[in-house]
């Protein structure tokens, strides 16, 4: 992940305004709510709607544009998709597009009076009944139109349109995105994939699979990486790595409307059956050469950072305490989930960037104010040793604000003390405004 300090950011404006596209929306005065309610749910992350409004006036306001019928999921999301763009934009190298999914549970006396929009909804009518389908008809079958798993191939079509340059992007995706279509698209849009495959598809002639062809292969080396045990304690284990180039051949259904493709297969297995938990076995598929040990392991990797899919989904719901909301329909809930995954990647994103770019000026993700409170409100010293004057020596102060113990043998500050720290501090803005406070610099 690269980041630039760009001259023509405002040090002091709220990070809120740079993810807001007022002009999306159809009525101006939406586009001024909509920027005074990311801020105000953005300082009071984790609370209620009247929590983070703090006054009648600005929750009733705040309800009637979740309410309002002219608001959609697309207008408040303008903003942070353009947004995205632009960081997308400014640095190099390829990106993983991290897939997955997630649902939320609300819990009404009455859930007929939720409702479904179409984003919930997602083709459920369409798709009712899948279970009983397949055991009448082989699913691989059925035209991919016709099933829920299309979704995938939007959202692949969709990333592309709004990002651009389809060759620096990698999809990254689990065992539902194991999609014999998606493989075929991806290379109609000249983009790339790494997924975790869970079908033994024909290969070569078709007289064989996949596994059959992967027994052959012999271990090019080995991968260690770290898991904890049933204890807690963190141990290392070795994946035998093998890796090869197949010719993978469409379900026998489909044969006639999709090509074969040669794709690289990468199996990373445990070495040793270990005692107590299933052998890690790991089965990629990507279109992507992979002539090394060296080069297959950077593919286990990149599949690996899928689980930050997770994480984000995880302050979605704990964080923002997305489940908890109280609006009475799923349009209304829909755009308040809009206006959380903004908040929420807020919070991801100065996690990662502590880690992946420690170096940069903080000015990266804090303003001025906040970095001069930091330094008020939090010693210097007990700071894990990290370089004064750097991102990730006040992204430690600031997780420090949210209980993060900041000792030698941590790793460095997770998402829960991060949002933490970003309440106390803005709590603690708010008190130097309220007493009067005009440049807390001086």
């Amino acid at each position: 992940m690269a980041v630039r300090d760009g001259d023509a950011v405002d040090r002091s404006a709220h990070w809120s305004d740079r993810e807001v596209d007022q002009g999306a929306f159809k009525d101006a005065r939406l586009g001024r709510r909509f920027a005074d309610i990311l801020k105000q749910l953005g300082d009071g992350m984790g609370g209620t709607i009247p929590f983070a409004c703090q006054d009648w006036a600005n929750t009733k306001a705040a309800y009637r544009f979740f309410s309002n019928a002219k608001v959609e999921e697309g207008d408040i999301l303008s903003g942070h998709f353009a947004a995205t763009r632009t960081r997308y934009d400014a640095c190099e190298g390829p990106i993983l597009l991290l897939q997955d999914t997630t649902e939320f549970t609300y819990q009404r006396r009455h859930p007929r009076d939720i409702g479904f929009t179409k984003s919930v909804n997602s083709g459920r009518d369409k798709f009712r009944g899948t279970a009983a389908l397949k055991r009448k008809i082989n699913p691989t079958r059925v035209p991919i139109e016709q099933k829920e798993s299309v979704r995938w191939l939007e959202n692949l079509r969709q990333s592309i349109d709004r990002l651009g340059r389809p060759d620096r992007c990698i999809h990254v995706g689990d065992r539902e995105s194991d999609i014999f279509e998606l493989y075929c698209l991806a290379k109609e849009l000249g983009t790339h994939f790494v997924v975790r495959t869970c079908v033994d598809r024909l290969a070569g002639d078709g007289s064989h699979t996949i596994s059959a062809e992967m027994s052959d292969v012999d271990a090019a080396g080995q991968h260690i990486i770290e898991v904890r045990d049933d204890a807690g304690e963190v141990v290392k284990v070795a994946l035998d790595v093998r890796f090869k180039q197949i010719r993978v051949l469409p379900p026998i259904g489909k044969q006639k409307r999709y090509p074969s493709l040669d794709l690289t297969v990468i199996h990373a297995v445990e070495a040793n059956a270990p005692k107590g938990r299933k052998r890690i076995e790991w089965k990629l598929l990507t279109d992507l050469p992979v002539e090394s040990c060296a080069e297959a392991v950077e593919k286990i990797r990149w599949y690996a950072m899928r689980w930050k899919i997770e994480v984000f989904h995880k302050i979605l719901k704990s964080g923002c305490r997305a489940e908890d909301a109280k609006l009475r329909t799923a349009d209304r809930l829909a755009n308040l989930v809009s206006v959380f995954c903004i908040i929420s990647w807020r919070v991801l994103w100065l996690t990662m960037l502590a880690r992946t770019s420690p170096e940069a000026p903080p000015t990266v993700a804090l303003t001025d104010t906040e970095i001069v409170l930091l330094d008020r409100l939090v010693s210097d010293a007990g700071n894990r040793k990290t370089p004064p004057g750097t991102l990730i020596f006040y992204l430690t102060k600031l997780a420090r604000l949210g209980g993060y113990l900041a000792s030698a043998a941590d790793p460095p500050p997770g998402n829960t003390v991060v949002w933490r720290g970003l309440t106390r501090l803005t709590d603690i803005k708010l008190g130097a405004e309220i007493a009067g406070v005009q440049n807390v610099g001086n």
